[in-house]
């Protein structure tokens, strides 16, 4: 199943199922992480109630990012060797581990921003978001499949000129809407197989990036174990599992994202995710 966070004509965020272009709005008052904390039960008993009641288009909503206040971030550096090659790097023998703020959170058609003051080399990166379903520590990697509540679209914008600069990435990773999202989660039962879904990514309609998750060097379930036994991760939880070869920094010569650009990530049984970038002085 598909679900969305949208704002409602009283400004506030509200859940819904959707299906076939349709929205049903679901009889719930928290957010998309405290359904996610809620027995399996309710959440089909909420939309088997939502179903029965009148529906509107999804035209006419306004998409927010299908969570927007995880506990954790959890993103995944070179995790395609084509990726670790262009960009003169040894292929990682462990996973790559940083984080992304939450509050670099936006979703579905809205801008990707920066000061062009602050950097001038910033770049997209197509990615596959693991949304974490239950609480999960030391898991075995048999098991880890079981703890995924669904998937969903990301762009791990980066500031490269800031990534660079210091020791580590968080700070070129985490401005403030350098994580789009969206445009919903597709729960698990969906996508048995995460590692069998073409990946791609579009600026102003040139494709960029097109891959296949298949070509990940660790999996989806090797990365939910891994990561949980370094530290617990909660329900609502976003693992962004990391992008392949194309990015803009690493062409000849680099291609980095300007003011009024658009940038598309496409992952094949998921959905399109767009946001335009504005550049501020």
């Amino acid at each position: 199943m598909k679900l969305i966070t949208y704002i409602n004509d009283q400004n506030e965020n509200r859940i819904a199922y959707l299906e076939d272009n349709k929205v049903f709005p679901l009889d719930f008052e928290g957010d998309m992480i405290a359904l996610i904390q809620n027995e399996p039960e309710l959440l089909n008993t909420a939309i088997d109630q939502a179903v029965k009641k009148s529906s509107f288009s999804l035209e006419d909503i306004n998409l927010t990012a299908p969570i927007l206040n995880p506990a954790k971030i959890v993103a995944i550096g070179k995790n395609y060797a084509e990726h670790a090659i262009e960009t003169k790097s040894a292929v990682p023998e462990e996973p790559i581990v940083f984080a992304k703020f939450a509050t670099s959170i936006i979703g579905p058609g809205a801008d990707i921003t920066w000061n062009e003051n602050l950097t001038s080399q910033v770049d997209f990166e197509a990615e596959l978001a693991v949304i974490i379903g239950r609480r999960a520590r030391n898991i075995v990697e048999e098991k880890a499949m079981e703890y995924v509540f669904g998937y969903t679209c990301a762009n791990d914008v980066s500031a490269r000129d800031l990534q660079y600069r210091g020791k580590q990435w968080v700070r070129g990773k985490s401005l403030d809407t350098f994580c789009p999202l969206g445009p919903w989660i597709v729960t698990a039962d969906e996508i048995p197989n995460p590692q069998n879904l073409g990946i791609r990514c579009r600026v102003n309609g040139h494709t960029m990036q097109n891959s296949h998750t298949s070509k990940m060097i660790f999996s989806v379930s090797y990365l939910i174990s891994f990561l949980s036994h370094h530290f617990t991760l909660l329900p609502g939880d976003i693992i962004l599992t990391g992008t392949p070869d194309g990015v803009g920094a690493f062409r000849e010569p680099p291609e980095f994202l300007r003011n009024g650009d658009s940038v598309t990530v496409e992952i094949d049984s998921i959905g399109q995710l767009n946001n335009r970038c504005h550049v501020t002085t």
